[in-house]
């Protein structure tokens, strides 16, 4: 006779099933400190990038020429970008500009040419391809342009992050928001580091992708907190860490559905987003890959590093209160 089949232990599936439906239980604040030196290691790394390689900044910070172009038939970005690059335009960017008759081309600037001269060069280049295109607006934006949406940029990050250490501080509590904005800056740090690595255009688009990146980070991180403020209250009998890690396993699989649907969405985007959404596509799938790691273990993490216990988000107890009770 055939071996009989253990119908008791549990398929794959139906682990990933219970994983959704159950609350799971993993300690992860027993390797809060690996984690924290591996965090602390990338954090380092991508700061050496900034320093060695740089950025490879586009048009919106460097300044470059703008052009608009029509076509009397619907055209291929494709088509467009071979014959900038048989002209030696291989930095151009495309993108369709409301139609898909109507493109948007933008050339960094280069030394020697003005905007007239490479907007000659490059709507002769494309009658080539079609003698009935037509230029429709030429435009130059300078250097100085550039490093002032430079600061700007930089700015409107460090408003954001300061602003929510007010938030945080004032809902919470300082040393949990603290952790978060440690949350906040590393992911951003390591972001940025992954283009600085990879040389990728980082243009308004990814600065966009940024400023998302601190507000999906947040919410993970306020979300794992405010469980970690109830149970505080409700367990009276177990440690601080115990209790966080409680309130990390409560909180995981909504963590875990939410970074899923939302990757979900942005890998499409980065896949059939086209050359023009790549960076801010890919900025977002990193984001979300990293801001759900860190709400686990770098905002918890250091909330814990810093001394948060449960009396400092116990509820206020106002004078009078008890006063009733009294014989």
């Amino acid at each position: 006779m055939g071996a009989a089949v253990n119908s008791s232990s549990p398929s794959k599936a139906s682990i990933i099933v219970d994983f959704f439906k159950h609350t799971p239980h993993v300690d992860f604040m027993r390797w809060r400190w690996f984690f924290v030196w591996v965090s602390a290691a990338l954090v380092l790394i991508s700061l050496m990038l900034f320093v060695v390689r740089g950025f490879n900044f586009g048009i919106d910070f460097t300044g470059g020429t703008i052009i608009e172009v029509h076509y009397a038939r619907p055209v291929q970005l494709g088509e467009v970008r071979e014959a900038l690059r048989k002209v030696g335009f291989e930095r151009a960017v495309t993108q369709y500009f409301g139609t898909s008759r109507d493109v948007l081309i933008r050339i960094p600037p280069e030394n020697g040419h003005g905007a007239s001269k490479l907007s000659d060069r490059v709507f002769k280049a494309l009658q080539q391809k079609d003698d009935r295109v037509q230029l429709r607006r030429v435009e130059f934006v300078g250097p100085q342009v550039g490093e002032d949406l430079r600061e700007q940029g930089g700015l409107a990050v460090l408003y954001a992050l300061i602003m929510i250490l007010v938030y945080v501080a004032v809902r919470f509590e300082w040393r949990l928001s603290l952790g978060a904005i440690i949350a906040l800056v590393h992911d951003v740090i390591i972001t940025l580091g992954v283009f600085s690595l990879m040389q990728l255009e980082f243009n308004l688009n990814v600065l966009a992708a940024i400023l998302t990146i601190i507000g999906y980070s947040l919410n993970d991180s306020i979300v794992v907190f405010d469980r970690i403020r109830e149970n505080f209250r409700k367990i009276r009998r177990k440690s601080v860490e115990e209790t966080v890690n409680i309130s990390i396993n409560e909180t995981l699989s909504r963590t875990v559905n939410t970074s899923l649907a939302t990757l979900m969405v942005v890998i499409a985007l980065y896949l059939v987003g086209g050359s023009v959404l790549s960076g801010f596509s890919l900025a977002l799938i990193v984001g979300i890959i990293v801001g759900t790691y860190s709400s686990v273990y770098v905002a918890s993490s250091y909330a814990l590093m810093l001394g948060v216990s449960r009396a400092d988000l116990m509820p206020v107890k106002k004078e009078g209160d008890g006063l009733s009770a009294r014989p």
